[in-house]
């Protein structure tokens, strides 16, 4: 199994981070990605891909939430990080209108320039979703020319929208709420090509049940592959295989 979304880097680990990545790695993860926040979490995400090299690889890029007037500067500082070679992914960027639609505009001028930038570094794009589909998929029509590789981080939309987003050539990560009851999200698990998926945590957020409310952390990503097992009535070998080649495909084999 590969955790494509995790920010272990995050305060929430810092009393435990060695014994969460050694049951990590004892539960079958082989690697975890590290999408960046803002300028203030890239020290911390690369003191971890240097202590535990090979095995955590980071991204670089903007939170939509984290988004506000000054977003330019913060940009310039987040794509510096393109020059140590290492970057599997541009992200987390995408666009939320959730939380505060005060810098809507420069949401979407933040993600635009990250799609451009994904675009030139050949480098596959992680896209934030959250009341934002119509917004996004309008981006993503208007952009010039063939759209970089991606995949829309915490799939939680419908039907339609996920044939969207497999249509514009891009995968849906599936994380810990397809094991809600009442979520809707297995129904559509269901019926999207396996080779469209790719399984993610986002720890330290949306625990996958039985743990719900807690703390996420990689080691429950064996969870989440059970669970899309079960939905798909097919095997979990043959599930972690595909989601993983997936995953390599997209972020690591370059």
């Amino acid at each position: 199994m590969i955790d494509t979304h995790s920010h272990i880097y995050l305060p929430q680990f810092d009393n435990d981070r060695t014994e969460v990545i050694n049951r990590a790695k004892e539960s079958g993860v082989e690697a975890i990605l590290l999408p960046n926040i803002d300028k203030s979490t890239i020290e911390p995400l690369r003191r971890l891909c240097y202590d535990y090299q090979g095995y955590c690889f980071p991204m670089t890029g903007l939170h939509p939430t984290n988004v506000d007037k000054d977003y330019k500067s913060q940009l310039t500082i987040i794509e510096k990080q393109l020059l140590k070679n290492d970057i599997v992914g541009i992200g987390e960027t995408g666009i939320d209108l959730y939380w505060d639609k005060t810098y809507i505009k420069e949401q979407i001028s933040a993600f635009e320039y990250q799609l451009k930038l994904a675009k030139e570094t050949n480098l596959p794009i992680v896209i934030h979703a959250r009341e934002s589909f119509d917004t996004i998929f309008k981006a993503l029509d208007n952009f010039g020319g063939v759209l970089p590789r991606g995949v829309f981080h915490c799939f939680t939309g419908n039907t339609a929208e996920a044939k969207r987003v497999i249509d514009y050539g891009m995968l849906l990560g599936i994380g810990g709420v397809v094991t809600f009851k009442n979520g809707g999200l297995g129904e559509i698990v269901k019926r999207i090509p396996l080779e469209s998926i790719i399984l993610e945590t986002d720890s330290p957020y949306l625990a996958p049940s039985p743990h719900r409310g807690k703390r996420n952390e990689p080691s429950y990503l064996s969870l989440i592959l059970k669970k899309i097992a079960e939905l798909r009535s097919d095997s979990i070998e043959n599930i972690d295989m595909q989601t993983t080649d997936n995953a390599k495909s997209l972020f690591l084999n370059r």
